[in-house]
């Protein structure tokens, strides 16, 4: 059970109702965790905007899904890696890639990179070193693929802990957190 209440479109009007139409069109349904963040119009804006830039970004979705997994893993936020396994495979990860992009790994040399780096990111609290930024501009990273790799990071932290904290119930097929 949820610890915060889960709002939906007929719970509400105005701008949250909006942005919860958005979110359902989107995806075909309103997940929970949206459900949960409409508890405060700014957050669910903040939310549903940085999922709409980064979308657009230059980093592939695919990408983004094996990062937002690596995270979610490393986090223990079940929901998180339910949702984003269920993405990345819609953005054309095999279930294999998924797998080891929720371990860390990848075998393209510049995914591994990416998902070494964004780990790093979170196992020290950002305090890395110059080695970790070094290790993406040496299999091509540019500045801003560098910088909106730590937006993805970013992102997907602050969604880990909205539903590992209110414990949101998930709503996508789950996925197995690693043995810690």
């Amino acid at each position: 059970m949820s610890r915060i209440a889960l709002v939906t479109p007929a719970d509400t009007t105005g701008e949250r109702q909006q942005l919860l139409a958005q979110i359902q069109s989107a995806f075909g349904a309103t997940p929970n965790m949206f459900k949960a963040v409409a508890n405060s119009t700014a957050a669910l804006k903040s939310m549903w905007g940085a999922f709409g830039a980064l979308g657009g970004g230059v980093i592939p979705a695919k990408l983004g899904e094996q990062i937002a997994v690596a995270i979610a893993d490393r986090n223990e936020c079940e929901y998180c890696l339910a949702a984003h396994t269920v993405l990345g495979r819609k953005a054309g990860a095999s279930a294999d890639e998924m797998s080891a992009a929720q371990a860390g790994r990848s075998d393209d040399p510049k995914t591994a990179a990416a998902l070494r780096f964004a780990t790093a990111v979170v196992n020290n609290r950002a305090q890395i070193g110059d080695e970790e930024v070094a290790g993406l501009r040496a299999v091509g990273f540019s500045d801003e693929e560098i910088m909106e790799i730590l937006a993805h990071v970013a992102l997907n932290l602050f969604t880990n802990y909205v539903n590992v904290a209110f414990q949101v119930p998930v709503d996508f097929p789950a996925v197995k957190l690693r043995a810690k």
